[in-house]
């Protein structure tokens, strides 16, 4: 297919914008051979131009004359692109619930969102038309849908892989992640994505904050103390205990996180919107007028309190990990999306509680899928310390080996702690 081609009429438009068969050939071999990956609409491949979820952009963006490094060694290791997916504009957004495209499917809890911004990858995954989904997670762009769909996810260390050839939305938070229906194919990415010099440390213990389990919805809350009690009983895992976090200064954490994204996404992105405001959705629309408004002498403020804080969290997780949900709640059912506004934005609000620790500590995360007692998909987040990436991923191995296995989304469990 060429740069100009449109999604065949076999592949669904809401999860890609362009699709072939494949759309990039492999350009070598390596431990991706023989699959496919799912490429989020921010990254740069040759030939193609970058859309950004916005038509708009799409229609003045030029075709790439290079392809971004992250997908270039995916295509060097041996996959091949399978096509283009769709993200929530500008990556700025939680939800997938894109306004010109639609929604993408959730295969695992049908009738419910998709999550985003890594809307088209992650469902492109979890329907089995790609093996991988290359995305971005800014403020829980992959946590998120990850843990609406039952996948698992990572969102790498900051600066661990290379930026170069994506869409910037907050560059401060932005960093490559990627999605699979498995740890031992998140894993196989990371061998070929990730450094090769990250210390081989064993992670120490993890802990839990209690109050942070207490943040996400009852159903999620019950899914992850349960599965917390199954991996404090598994020999050979690290050692579960709790640990403080200043959670009473969430809220201004958050804040403040919301204040340095939004200060840097309309730097990057302010005077082309500001010239194209009715081509955006009502929710990214309202969210870059927010921006417009943050001035440097609030930004600066903010990243203050986000250097204390990174410094903090940082000295919780230590050497070890930090594990806590991934989003507040299950996946929103389409028809309460569809009232736009409040519903989204609430959720938005209460799963960035708890995604925005990752970000502002720079520190990887990796989402692991659990189940609710009524088998609607959810996740656990766990936090490792900078540069562990490796490691994380190896655990993750584990965990689904010796614990994670039980707790497929499409079968519910009963939860043993209240």
């Amino acid at each position: 297919m060429t740069a100009g081609s449109r999604v065949p009429a076999i592949a669904d438009p809401t999860v890609w914008r362009e699709a072939g068969s494949p759309l990039l050939p492999a350009t070598g071999a390596g431990p991706l051979t023989g699959m496919s990956v799912a490429v989020k609409d921010l990254f740069a491949l040759e030939g193609f131009r970058v859309g950004a979820g916005n038509p708009e952009w799409l229609a003045g963006a030029e075709a790439e004359t290079t392809t971004a490094p992250a997908a270039a060694a995916l295509l060097a290791a041996g996959a091949v692109v399978a096509g283009i997916a769709r993200t929530d504009e500008f990556a700025y957004s939680l939800a997938g619930t894109n306004s010109h495209y639609g929604t993408p499917p959730n295969p695992r809890a049908p009738g419910r969102i998709s999550g985003g911004s890594s809307s088209g990858s992650a469902s492109a995954v979890s329907l089995g038309h790609a093996t991988i989904g290359l995305g971005t997670d800014t403020g829980g762009s992959i946590r998120v849908p990850s843990a609406y769909q039952g996948l698992f996810g990572i969102r790498t260390t900051h600066g661990a892989v290379s930026t170069t050839g994506l869409l910037p939305l907050a560059p401060s938070f932005d960093t490559v992640g990627w999605m699979a229906r498995d740890a031992a194919t998140l894993t196989a990415v990371g061998s070929v994505l990730l450094p090769q010099n990250q210390p081989a440390v064993p992670l120490a213990d993890a802990v839990f904050v209690p109050e942070l389990l207490a943040l996400a919805e009852p159903d999620v809350g019950r899914a992850v103390k349960e599965c917390l009690s199954d991996w404090a009983g598994t020999p050979g895992l690290p050692n579960l205990d709790t640990a403080s976090l200043r959670t009473g200064e969430l809220p201004e954490w958050l804040a403040a996180f919301q204040t340095v994204q939004g200060h840097e996404a309309w730097q990057q992105h302010g005077p082309w919107v500001s010239q194209h405001w009715d081509s955006l959705g009502a929710d990214v629309a309202g969210r870059f007028r927010a921006a417009s408004l943050i001035g440097r002498r609030q930004a600066d403020d903010a990243r203050d309190v986000l250097r204390a804080a990174r410094q903090h969290i940082r000295a919780v997780v230590g050497g070890g990990l930090l594990v806590l949900p991934s989003a507040s709640s299950v996946a929103p059912l389409l028809g309460e999306a569809a009232l736009a506004g409040d519903v989204i934005e609430r959720v938005r609000r209460a799963t960035m509680r708890l995604s925005c620790i990752a970000g502002i500590a720079g520190l990887p995360a990796v989402n692991l899928p659990l189940a609710t007692d009524g088998g609607l998909p959810c996740g656990l987040s766990v936090v490792g310390p900078a540069n562990r990436d490796a490691e994380l991923l190896a655990l993750a191995v584990r965990l689904s080996g010796s614990l994670l296995q039980p707790l497929h989304p499409l079968h519910p469990r009963k939860a043993s702690l209240a």
